[in-house]
């Protein structure tokens, strides 16, 4: 039984990355297809999947298909590619540099509205989630100082060391230079007063001391019209923290922490694991982070083309196919360096990489 139900667990979880990952690639390229048969421009293939054809039909001058191996899709334009262009009408690279943008625009976009729907159904169905300022304990780790000392869930922390606590920022302030020091905590649980003593565990990390607690955790009742303002405002932070972050670690010449497809694979198997929110929020997550990395400015993907019809547009004359070609190339380069980065970081993170050190 234990065999049938962990079997069971492993076919989920394998069902649910390739749907999450099927998914998130469609819309992408559904956004590019969509565009595409705006400007007319004829759209040779636009496929589910890859590898062989499983079924399929022909509708006008477009083939669709689904294919064996369901990892997103493609969009086939007639005239995408430098060396097949030959710039008659309905190719892409003959369109208008505005038009040209547009198309690769939408993919990023489509990304970002799944995103905002994804995080908005959430937001209606399961509430806001909140991380209270108050210094009641939400959580407690096991095995931590906190927990072996015999604080409880639910404990308000009102003195470390005697200073007053008057929220979780002020314990957070009042720990940082205890680390492995003996320290006198006081909190208060059904209105009575309760003292401690004992020595702070220290954060591996950041060398602070902890206790191993965490701050209680608010749900709030949203709104399905509420649930849109939010799921926008929720993929602006995710976007903004990750530029933020990226431009810290460029200023500092630190390596910056990047998943790979093995630790997008990992952590969307975990996540289904979890729960259906879990899941869904973590598709919300990684559909943002697409959208966001096919608008940077890099050669090949979006915003690097975006980048390449803008000035196609302020010179105000077509860009040689042979500066095309070169451009995609120092992009696939460095796509390919950080597929690398990334993937190597993913397996460090398994264990496996220490092997190559």
């Amino acid at each position: 039984m234990t065999f049938v139900s962990g079997a069971y667990s492993t076919l989920l979880q394998i069902c649910a990355v390739l749907f999450g990952l099927g998914l998130l690639i469609f819309i992408h390229e559904l956004g590019h297809f969509v565009m595409a048969k705006f400007y007319k421009v004829r759209v040779l293939n636009f496929d589910f999947g890859f590898g062989k054809e499983l079924l399929g039909f022909t509708k006008g001058e477009t083939r669709y298909s689904v294919r064996m191996f369901p990892f997103g899709g493609r969009v086939a334009m007639a005239g995408e590619n430098p060396d097949e262009s030959s710039g008659q009408e309905g190719e892409y690279l003959s369109l208008a540099w505005y038009k040209k943008i547009m198309i690769a625009f939408f993919g990023p976009l489509m990304n970002y509205i799944l995103a905002v729907f994804l995080f908005a159904f959430c937001f209606s169905v399961w509430g806001l989630t909140t991380v209270s300022k108050e210094a009641f304990i939400g959580a407690l780790a096991s095995d931590q100082s906190a927990q072996k000392a015999g604080l409880q869930v639910g404990d308000k922390i009102v003195s470390i060391n005697g200073a007053e606590i008057a929220n979780w920022e002020d314990i957070i302030n009042n720990l940082k230079e205890r680390a492995e020091k003996q320290t006198d905590i006081s909190v208060l649980r059904n209105d009575k007063k309760i003292d401690f003593s004992f020595v702070v565990d220290k954060n591996p990390v950041t060398g602070a001391g902890m206790l191993g607690i965490q701050p209680k955790i608010n749900v709030e009742e949203v709104s399905f019209l509420k649930s849109f303002p939010l799921g926008i405002q929720t993929s602006v932070f995710q976007s903004t923290f990750t530029l933020v972050y990226l431009w810290d670690r460029i200023v500092k010449w630190e390596k910056p922490e990047l998943a790979g497809p093995i630790g997008v694979i990992q952590v969307m198997a975990k996540s289904a694991k979890s729960g259906v929110e879990s899941y869904i929020k973590l598709l919300a997550v990684i559909s943002v982070a697409l959208g966001l990395f096919n608008l940077l400015p890099i050669p090949l993907v979006d915003g690097g083309m975006i980048v390449l019809f803008f000035a196609e547009g302020i010179i105000r004359k077509k860009i040689k196919l042979k500066v095309i070609q070169i451009y995609n190339t120092v992009g696939l380069s460095i796509i390919l360096v950080i597929f690398v980065f990334a993937t190597y970081s993913d397996l460090i993170r398994l264990g496996i990489g220490k092997l190559f050190q």
